[in-house]
């Protein structure tokens, strides 16, 4: 927490970094923020509570499972928008000013959430049109499996909006995010420079790395959510889910890899031959 806040506060200050790299990276934290205080904070408090004692309230519990999968669908969102900037500034240095312009933050920054927000809505709307007949919730915190597996009415169509919903998120950001790469890597085998290539490996690896650990708690997670007879590592996978990312990402990516993006960019820049001044 004090990590991915103190991040924002240093991107709000300085003015230098008032960067579209930089505001697009301030949704991370975020997003991170949300997912950890949404969770942890209860997590905690159930673990020193007896447990007979441990109640939430179902419109608690429906707001709960609302910012835990707004927070699960951003992290995939804003990691797409990020990989599209970094794409540009790779692949297209030139342009990088002509298209990453305010306007283009803005969409950029407002489809990653809104489309998150959207789909989030429709899944949960679904869930609680449905009346429940049980009261215990199989889970260390509120989902929407959670919740729909508290009724005792037919669930077919949260199972099929849920798994397409998971299915589309998981399948789309990583084909978004392997094409990005793929163009990333086409552009660093032409240069036949291997300072280039060593920094972008470097600054392209933190992402990768911090997708995949995402990528995989979170697949694990859902999935696991149709096999009760794995509901212990289903409960471990979800905490990891909210845990190691945020834990992860101001590191990973607030000091390094901003630093190594930056001198990617300027060894774009000058082997294009033109000074900073006149691109």
């Amino acid at each position: 927490m004090v990590s991915n806040i103190g991040i924002l506060i240093q991107i709000s200050a300085e003015k230098s970094l008032h960067q579209p790299m930089h505001i697009l990276f301030c949704h991370l934290p975020v997003s991170d923020v949300i997912g950890a205080t949404v969770l942890i904070p209860r997590l905690l408090k159930d673990l020193l509570t007896d447990p007979s004692e441990r109640y939430i309230t179902y419109v608690e519990c429906v707001s709960q499972a609302f910012f835990v999968h707004l927070y699960g669908t951003t992290s995939h969102t804003i990691l797409m928008i990020m990989a599209f900037d970094r794409y540009v500034a790779i692949c297209n240095p030139l342009r990088y000013s002509s298209i990453m312009t305010n306007k283009m933050v803005i969409k950029l920054s407002a489809s990653a959430w809104g489309l998150a927000i959207l789909l989030v809505t429709i899944m949960l709307g679904l869930t609680v049109r449905l009346s429940h007949c049980r009261s215990k919730v199989e889970n260390p915190f509120c989902d929407n499996a959670s919740l729909f597996k508290l009724s005792c009415e037919t669930v077919v169509i949260n199972n099929v909006y849920g798994i397409i919903y998971t299915v589309a998120v998981l399948c789309f950001s990583a084909v978004s995010i392997f094409i990005t790469y793929v163009k990333i890597a086409a552009v660093c085998k032409s240069s036949k420079n291997q300072a280039l290539n060593s920094k972008a490996i470097k600054t392209c690896s933190t992402h990768l790395a911090v997708y995949l650990v995402m990528f995989f708690s979170g697949a694990i997670m859902t999935f696991l959510h149709r096999f009760p007879e794995y509901s212990d590592n289903r409960k471990l996978a979800s905490i990891m889910f909210h845990i190691v990312p945020p834990g992860l990402n101001p590191l990973v990516r607030g000091s390094a890899a901003v630093h190594l993006f930056m001198d990617l960019c300027t060894t774009l820049t000058l082997r294009t031959g033109y000074g900073s001044e006149e691109v």
